[in-house]
């Protein structure tokens, strides 16, 4: 089985550049109109007409639909990454591996036109995911592999495999997230509820304590708000996307 850290293959197709401005506006545009309307309404006229500029844009940027679909994709694991690197390390790394899994909230319900496309999409314009398009989004769990290593050696989590705890992680947090957009939860369970409720669990799942994780996952979310909420995704980055590497993840500043 091939490891997390073996997943970023480069996916080859054509080096064209394309306008920093239109590339980002369409992707966004295509996105929320998904969203809103359904595949119904993906459609190079709609699109452009949306952003104000001529079909051929479309083209020009991406190679038609499939392509911007695509895009949409790798847009959506770009400013997941984006989020996850303002995450710095402190002294307590289960607070960090909670606080990651607050970005992943963060990205998900901040995004949710993007979130609906980043894993899925195979009637969409007669595109599917290859198996490169879902390396460059298993790469942004590398982030959450390193944490989950750092609480393995600090004891706070039970010896065993880091890349199988991150996982863990992401499914349990994806489920939740996928039911929060959905509006299942409800009062008295209520997303904020069963989320804070969630993280603790999955802490002491890994091997933590009720009252280690209790105060980290505290410690996770009073943190939230100046070290994910307070920032931007890095700006959109304006090559096609089979062009892209994974950027190497930047310290933030401690929080």
């Amino acid at each position: 089985m091939l490891k997390i850290t073996t997943l970023c293959n480069t996916v080859k197709v054509s080096p064209r550049r394309s306008n920093p401005q239109t590339r980002p506006a369409l992707v966004d545009i295509a996105a929320r109109l998904l969203a809103d309307e359904g595949p119904q309404a993906l459609s190079a006229r709609r699109i452009a007409t949306e952003a104000g500029s001529s079909t051929m844009a479309v083209y020009t940027n991406f190679g038609g639909m499939s392509g911007l679909v695509r895009e949409m994709v790798y847009e959506g694991f770009a400013r997941l990454q984006s989020y996850f690197s303002h995450v710095s390390r402190s002294a307590d790394p289960v607070a960090d591996i909670a606080l990651l899994g607050r970005a992943y909230r963060h990205n998900a319900l901040t995004n949710p036109h993007l979130y609906a496309v980043m894993f899925g999409g195979a009637s969409l314009a007669g595109f599917s995911l290859t198996a490169e398009d879902r390396q460059y989004g298993r790469y942004t769990l590398s982030t959450v592999v390193e944490c989950a290593t750092r609480c393995i050696t600090a004891k706070r989590f039970r010896a065993g495999d880091a890349e199988l705890v991150a996982h863990q992680l992401w499914t349990a947090i994806h489920g939740l997230v996928t039911l929060e957009l959905g509006e299942y939860l409800i009062e008295p369970f209520d997303a904020d509820r069963v989320f804070e409720a969630q993280l603790t669990g999955l802490m002491i799942g890994a091997g933590d304590t009720l009252e280690a994780a209790t105060r980290s996952v505290g410690s996770s979310r009073r943190r939230l708000r100046k070290v994910v909420e307070g920032v931007r995704p890095d700006p959109v980055d304006d090559r096609p996307a089979g062009d892209r590497r994974p950027r190497p993840r930047q310290a933030a500043p401690a929080g």
